[in-house]
């Protein structure tokens, strides 16, 4: 069998060619002295280059049209030390609603008692000292069953606790920074997944109808999205992008219109569930889905500048 030839090929000009890429969407050198619009400005107009501005852009617009603008998070952006510039962007009236997940509370609990968190689980595994605390079980449990009767979903009963506790490092809490500013925490958690739940003073009844509460919450924060709202999934894989798929789902089974509204997912790692319940399914009747990886410490940061730069205030 002989080599095909190629001599009769059709080929076309690569000035006739249609092309994705054009000079005029390439990024410009950094000169000592340009400020942050600048450097976002000179972002190359291509794939991520592209979509990190533009999430920006929404995020600014919601905010001024008084739009929602939920961020749902992992615990590890509380533990990368990422909470004041969270609690900054709930001043400034950016964020109107948190989500976390149940370790988000332990570690931001943990923190605005001690100034510390996250402990080394290999060794503590071993002897089974693991997530034993006695203050953090106690006060978080405590707090939980107690605003459960007074009809309070986790993230408001755990906040007021680190209000009355008069926690020194309370500054540095996302849930009483959220409590005194009366914007809503929601918390979403699976029974067995919390250190919480490994102590006598774990209420089943109560983490669970708390956290109910809480799933109510966050569906009518997202029934108000349409037409301008932003949902920012930093740092879920499970838990965060499931919530937001069944609580926007009751809401338009209710009969609200929730559409044309802007979704990201920022994670370090590519997941198949943010990628498919976040940036994907929710967008599909309308609106903008982003995908930006990379490690939170960085991009969070990057993101809430981009954002106090662009509202200029």
């Amino acid at each position: 069998m002989e080599p095909i030839s190629l001599a009769t090929v059709t080929t076309y000009s690569l000035k006739d060619r249609s092309s994705k890429v054009e000079t005029n969407k390439f990024a410009l050198p950094h000169i000592k002295g340009d400020g942050l619009s600048v450097f976002l400005n000179k972002l190359p107009s291509i794939l991520k280059g592209k979509d990190f501005p533009a999430l920006i852009e929404q995020i600014v617009t919601a905010y001024h049209v008084k739009k929602p603008v939920i961020f749902g998070m992992g615990a590890h952006v509380i533990k990368c030390g990422l909470s004041p510039i969270i609690i900054d962007l709930m001043k400034r009236g950016v964020v109107t609603t948190i989500s976390l997940n149940g370790a988000g509370v332990i570690h931001d609990f943990e923190v605005s008692f001690a100034g510390t968190t996250s402990e080394d689980v290999g060794p503590a595994l071993s002897d089974g000292s693991f997530g034993m605390a006695r203050e953090t079980a106690e006060e978080i449990n405590g707090a939980i069953i107690a605003g459960v009767a007074r009809g309070w979903g986790i993230g408001r009963s755990v906040g007021e606790r680190i209000c009355i506790l008069q926690a020194p490092y309370r500054d540095y809490s996302i849930l009483a920074s959220a409590f005194d500013m009366k914007i809503p925490v929601t918390v979403h958690v699976a029974i067995g997944t919390d250190i919480i739940h490994q102590h006598p003073s774990a209420s089943g009844a109560a983490i669970g109808e708390a956290s109910m509460i809480d799933f109510r919450l966050l569906a009518n924060q997202i029934k108000d999205m349409g037409n301008g709202g932003v949902f920012v999934n930093i740092g879920s894989s499970v838990i965060l992008p499931e919530v937001f798929l069944k609580a926007l789902n009751v809401c338009r089974n209710l009969g609200h219109v929730v559409k044309d509204f802007t979704t990201a997912n920022m994670d370090m790692v590519n997941h198949y569930r943010p990628l498919t319940n976040v940036v994907t399914r929710p967008v599909l009747t309308g609106g903008h889905g982003y995908c930006l990886i990379g490690h939170h410490e960085l991009m969070v940061p990057l993101l809430a500048a981009g954002i106090i730069e662009r509202m200029g205030v």
